[in-house]
C-alpha cells in the first residue's frame, strides 16, 4: 500500500494527532526491543543500508552501489535482504533462473543481477549462509531497526523531496523510530535528491550530540541510465508500483520524455496479464510506448515483459570518493 497523505502534511492534520498516541507506543515499543537486544557478531563485515521512515527512500540503488564499489575493488560481496513481498520461508540463495518475484520479492531479484543474493527474514541465518558461500562482506538491504545483528557500517537514506514527513512515528506520521535515536546507530547519511528541507544542516546539529559516534553526511541522486535518455522526446504512458510512483513520473519529465499518461498502483503490487494488457492497450491508443521501473519490470509477467520498456536508476554521488572514504575502513 502507498503511504496516507496527512503522513507528509507538513502543516498537521486531524488523523495524525488522532494517531500520536499510537506512534508514542510504538516508538517505546522500538526502543525497548533495541535497549534488550544482545546483537550477533558476524564473521566478516556487515554494511546495513537503511531508513528511518517506511517506503521508498533509495535503499536498493544505494545497495547496488556500494556492492558495485567492493567488485570493483575485487572483494567478495554478498546482498541479503528479508525478502518483503515473496513467499519462501528459511534461508534461500536467489536464483534468477528460477525464482520469481513471488517467491522472493522485487528488491532481491535486483541485486541478485549484480552479485549473490540471499533472503531470510532471519539475518544471522543468511550472513552464515553467505559467508560458508564466500562472501568476504555482506550488505544488507534494510535491516536498520533489527537488531538481532551487528552492523559494522549503518547508512541511513533518506530522500531529500519528502524528508521525515510530518515528523511522527508510526501509524501518525512515517517515522520507523526517532530522528535522534536512529542517528545514534549509524555511521553515515546518504540524502538523495532535492534538499528541500535543509536537512544536511538539521542533522549536522543532530550529529553533535553524538562526538563518540560522528555521523558523516553525503549527498547524492538517482540517475536515469543510458537507454533511459533514449526517451527523450517519445511518446510514453507509464506505470509503476512503488513507494513514491510520482518520483519515477517526474524522472520520465525530467528526461524530456512526452507522458501522455500515467498510473500509480500500491508499493510492491503483483500485476496480472489483465492488468498489463489493459495499460499496454491504453499505451497504444496513444500512440506511446509503456514503461516501467526496473523494481516493476521484474513483478510483470514473463510473456509480457518484452512489451513494456524499462527506465534504470543508479545512485550518482555528488562526491566521487564519497564511497571510498566510508568503505576504506572495514577493507
Amino acid at each position: 500500500m502507498r503511504p496516507p497523505d496527512f503522513w507528509y502534511n507538513q502543516n498537521g492534520s486531524f488523523f495524525s494527532a488522532l494517531l500520536a498516541p499510537a506512534g508514542w507506543a510504538y516508538g517505546l515499543a522500538s526502543a525497548i526491543r533495541q535497549d534488550r537486544a544482545e546483537p550477533w557478531q558476524a564473521p566478516i563485515p556487515v554494511i546495513c543500508i537503511g531508513n528511518l521512515v517506511a517506503g521508498g527512500q533509495g535503499k536498493t540503488p544505494t545497495a547496488l552501489s556500494v556492492g558495485a564499489h567492493f567488485i570493483g575493488l575485487g572483494r567478495s560481496v554478498h546482498f541479503l535482504s528479508r525478502g518483503y513481498g515473496g513467499s519462501l520461508d528459511g534461508t534461500h540463495r536467489v536464483d534468477l533462473t528460477t525464482h520469481t518475484s513471488a517467491e522472493v520479492g522485487d528488491e532481491p531479484l535486483l541485486l541478485a543481477a549484480t552479485a549473490p543474493s540471499w533472503i531470510s527474514v532471519d539475518r544471522q541465518a543468511g550472513i552464515e549462509a553467505a559467508h560458508a558461500a564466500g562472501a568476504e562482506f555482506v550488505v544488507m538491504d534494510d535491516g536498520f531497526q533489527n537488531p538481532s545483528v551487528k552492523k559494522d557500517l549503518s547508512i541511513i537514506v533518506i530522500d531529500g523531496e519528502t524528508g521525515f514527513g510530518n515528523g511522527r512515528l508510526i501509524p501518525a506520521g512515517p517515522l520507523r523510530e526517532g530522528v535522534t535515536v536512529g542517528l545514534a546507530r549509524a555511521q553515515a547519511v546518504v540524502i538523495i535528491g532535492e534538499d528541500r528541507f535543509k536537512l544536511e544542516g538539521l542533522l549536522s546539529d543532530i550529529a553533535k550530540g553524538y562526538a563518540q559516534n560522528p555521523v558523516q553526511t553525503f549527498k547524492a541522486r538517482l540517475k536515469p541510465d543510458a537507454a533511459a535518455l533514449t526517451l527523450k522526446d517519445q511518446k510514453i504512458y507509464a506505470f509503476a508500483g512503488i513507494g513514491r510512483p510520482k518520483k519515477f513520473f517526474n524522472t520520465l519529465l525530467e528526461i524530456g520524455c512526452d507522458l501522455v499518461g500515467a498510473k500509480a498502483f500500491d508499493d510492491h503490487h503483483p500485476f496480472s496479464e489483465n492488468e498489463v494488457s489493459s495499460l499496454l492497450e491504453l499505451a497504444r491508443s496513444e500512440g506511446a510506448r509503456l514503461v516501467t521501473t526496473a523494481k516493476d519490470h521484474v513483478r510483470l509477467p514473463d510473456a509480457q515483459k518484452k512489451d513494456v520498456a524499462i527506465v534504470s536508476v543508479t545512485l550518482d554521488w555528488s562526491d566521487a570518493s564519497a564511497l571510498d572514504s566510508l568503505l576504506k575502513p572495514l577493507i
